[in-house]
């Protein structure tokens, strides 16, 4: 995917004084050096995958990271340069027997844009978000410092506790607690207070076997209980969830979809034995899942042909919002799994009331964490489904849940941290961003409204 480096791929666009390419270290710290002497703000860019219009400026330097391409893999570990790609990353790790667990949708992202957002993915079901899988990081802040800091190194200034949702995923704002440590300090940050430059990721051995497969139900009721009733399925690491006009809205694409087919669930296990094969057998049948006409296969090929399925959603989502010249609108809450379904309720109630036949629902719902995708085809529309990313965050808040699971806040969600944090929550937030950014220049507009 290429973009412009004055947008995303949420659509918003900006402006800069200056687009800065550095090509190391050296470069950064003098370019850093130079703007900080003009007194300039300064936006970094990855690779224009997000969502939220973080990387996107509002005037001052850009610096893009792309050219930090380091990439060395070895036992149990990649040292990655934040412009390397997620693709190249998974492809590098593939050939050494070995794979990186963090799998964001958008395999062009850099992996210095999936730290700072703290980004998952359809196998944090298993695995968790990014944060549970950076051991290193190396860091530039804006006044010119380095920072090299590993997993278990407590910053030198103390932070209040800020509570975090007891959700299984959560990239809204700073993740205080005293303590902590630098790691966990930047990984979330958005670029708001320190450039990551490398990182060190762990890496985990290839299971032997997976078995991939797309199980289709006759009713949505029947793909929402199976959802309940397989996530403690051993070694289940990836649990999705297709609503009836999703699977409509890639038919054309895929013309062998069932045609009573009102759900999907997309699954993939670790095999370890012929009894985790033999026990679908009985699963789908106790699910009343449309057994025969359901997808399996644990060849590269199947998870590729599965994979490309799952990718045509969103791209799909965008290609029609794009058409009827609306920017794309998506929510990106996550809830308690216990309140999966209120969710989901609340989604719907609401969108058939503002924009019927013009939306549908899948994702991450193994994790509380289903995507809204809004196909406004009208002006009202648009403006109702702005107006409804506000209303589903405060539902969201007060199930428990957070107002952005992996895509962070950047600029165009921003306005959603104090859904979810108090005012003397956020004071502390901004207190630790002065702390590092004194003068406020890094990532203006990003979590704290300008």
């Amino acid at each position: 995917m290429s973009w412009s480096y004055l947008e995303d791929a949420s659509g918003a666009h900006g402006h800069a004084d200056r687009i800065c390419v550095p090509a190391d270290e050296a470069e950064l710290l003098a370019m850093l050096a130079e703007a900080r002497a003009a007194a300039a703000p300064v936006t970094i860019a990855g690779g224009g995958s997000g969502l939220t219009g973080g990387r996107v400026p509002s005037g001052g330097w850009l610096i893009s990271m792309e050219k930090f391409r380091r990439m060395d893999i070895g036992a149990g570990k990649a040292t990655v340069g934040a412009g390397v790609t997620l693709q190249d990353l998974h492809a590098a790790a593939k050939s050494s027997g070995q794979f990186y667990p963090p799998d964001p949708t958008e395999t062009m992202a850099f992996l210095g844009g999936t730290i700072a957002c703290n980004s998952s993915g359809s196998r944090s079901f298993l695995y968790g978000a990014t944060r549970r899988w950076v051991e290193r990081l190396r860091v530039a802040l804006v006044d010119g410092t380095v920072l090299d800091v590993r997993r278990g190194e407590a910053i030198d200034f103390a932070v209040p506790e800020i509570p975090q949702p007891p959700t299984k995923k959560h990239s809204a704002g700073y993740a205080l607690r005293p303590g902590m440590d630098w790691v966990d300090l930047f990984v979330g940050s958005e670029g708001t207070l320190g450039i990551v430059m490398e990182a060190d990721v762990k890496l985990l051995p290839n299971p032997k076997e997976l078995l991939n497969g797309i199980v289709f139900f006759p009713t949505d009721e029947a793909a929402l209980d199976a959802l309940d009733a397989w996530r403690s399925v051993a070694g289940l690491r990836m649990l999705e969830y297709v609503d009836d006009p999703a699977l409509r809205m890639i038919a054309q694409r895929y013309p062998d979809l069932p045609a009573t087919a009102m759900a999907a669930l997309i699954v993939e296990q670790i095999v370890e034995s012929n009894d985790d094969l033999d026990a679908w057998v009985d699963r789908l049948e106790e699910q009343g899942a449309l057994t025969e006409q359901s997808w399996f296969g644990s060849s590269d090929y199947d998870r590729e042909r599965f994979r490309k399925f799952r990718h045509a959603l969103p791209e799909t989502a965008l290609a029609i919002s794009q058409r009827n010249g609306f920017p794309s609108l998506g929510t990106d809450f996550s809830v308690p799994v216990d309140k999966n379904r209120e969710m989901m309720a609340n989604y719907r109630a609401h969108m058939d009331q503002i924009m019927p036949g013009h939306y549908c629902i899948f994702g991450h719902m193994g994790d509380g964490h289903p995507h809204v995708n809004m196909l406004p085809a009208s002006q009202t529309e648009y403006d109702a489904g702005m107006q409804a990313l506000e209303v589903f965050a405060r539902q969201a808040a007060a199930l428990g849940g957070s107002v952005s699971a992996e895509h962070g806040l950047g600029k165009k969600k921003a306005r959603f941290l104090p859904i979810q944090y108090s005012p003397e929550q956020i004071a502390s937030m901004k207190a630790v961003k002065r702390r590092l950014d004194p003068d406020w220049r890094l990532g203006q507009g990003t979590f704290f409204p300008q």
